[in-house]
């Protein structure tokens, strides 16, 4: 009877390991399809949330596997851009970490007063709240005249939704409160015009940006900075596409430039540690050394 069951169990294992290995093979051939055929690159995103967000994509749209959804991808345009938005995750919020901006009032404003123009990135800006937040930053701080916001995503409509700055008005209390927490100087209402359930931020505000779709692990640097914002991007990648990142932010910075990460992320354990020192350890801005 013990050795029944014990066969049992391990045909039970070599299924699972079977179903486990062909995951695999249809996951990597869903990238590689999605690489070869449209030029995006999630082949070295880290596998663990990328194959849930995945999994959740089969099941909205109504098909039974990976392989199923591969081939919808490959023959269905739209279907790739639904999947890109939903792989994109544009979860964002104004002046979100309210604590990062009041530190980079105090602590990176007074470095840029000394420049006579300022470029920032917000690279993978999603929908563009953060985009519109420091845009206000730097004009309550004097800065926003003599400076050059560029906001790419790999995203296009979450592009679209950050270049026309409309967003849901049931947010502007959180959104309020954020601003206040991150040493805003007026009434944050100032800064849109309430529209039956939408807000639209003044045109002033866009008049410094720059939108463009920018995919940070396949396209170059375009430009020199003075700071790079990128907040919780790379903790969906592998270290492979970390380090790639780094190298073209180390790249895209000027000498003294700032590099502003995720709560999560960090400079160090990377091949540019010893490129950065660090201005606030807890908010995660470092500025180029070398």
């Amino acid at each position: 009877m013990s050795s029944s069951n014990h066969t049992e169990s391990e045909q039970l294992l070599i299924t699972e390991d079977s179903e486990c290995e062909l995951e695999q093979i249809e996951l990597e051939l869903l990238l590689e399809g999605i690489h070869r055929f449209y030029g995006y690159d999630f082949r070295n995103y880290a596998i663990p949330s990328l194959r849930r967000r995945i999994w959740h994509h089969v099941h909205a749209e109504g098909v039974s596997s990976i392989s199923a959804l591969q081939d919808k991808v490959l023959h269905d345009r739209s279907c790739f851009e639904r999947l890109i938005y939903n792989l994109s995750i544009p979860v964002t919020e104004m002046f979100r970490d309210p604590k990062l901006f009041l530190t980079f009032r105090q602590t990176v404003v007074p470095l840029l007063r000394t420049y006579p123009y300022i470029r920032i990135w917000h690279a993978g800006c999603s929908t563009g709240e953060e985009v519109y937040s420091m845009a206000i930053l730097l004009h309550e701080e004097g800065l926003y005249e003599k400076s050059r916001i560029y906001a790419t995503d790999m995203n296009s409509r979450s592009l679209q939704q950050a270049k026309e700055g409309v967003f849901d008005i049931k947010r502007m209390k959180q959104y309020t409160k954020n601003y206040m927490e991150a040493g805003g100087t007026r009434s944050f209402s100032e800064y849109y015009t309430a529209k039956y359930n939408s807000v639209i931020f003044q045109p002033y505000l866009k008049k410094n940006m720059i939108f463009a779709e920018h995919n940070l692990a396949t396209d170059r640097s375009f430009n020199e900075f003075n700071v790079i914002f990128c907040r919780n991007v790379m903790i969906y990648f592998n270290d492979q596409l970390r380090d790639h990142v780094h190298g073209l932010f180390h790249e895209s910075l000027s000498h003294f430039g700032i590099l502003v990460l995720g709560a999560k992320e960090s400079i160090h354990f990377t091949n540019y540690s010893e490129a950065y020192e660090t201005l606030d350890r807890v908010e995660k801005i470092y500025r180029k050394i070398k």
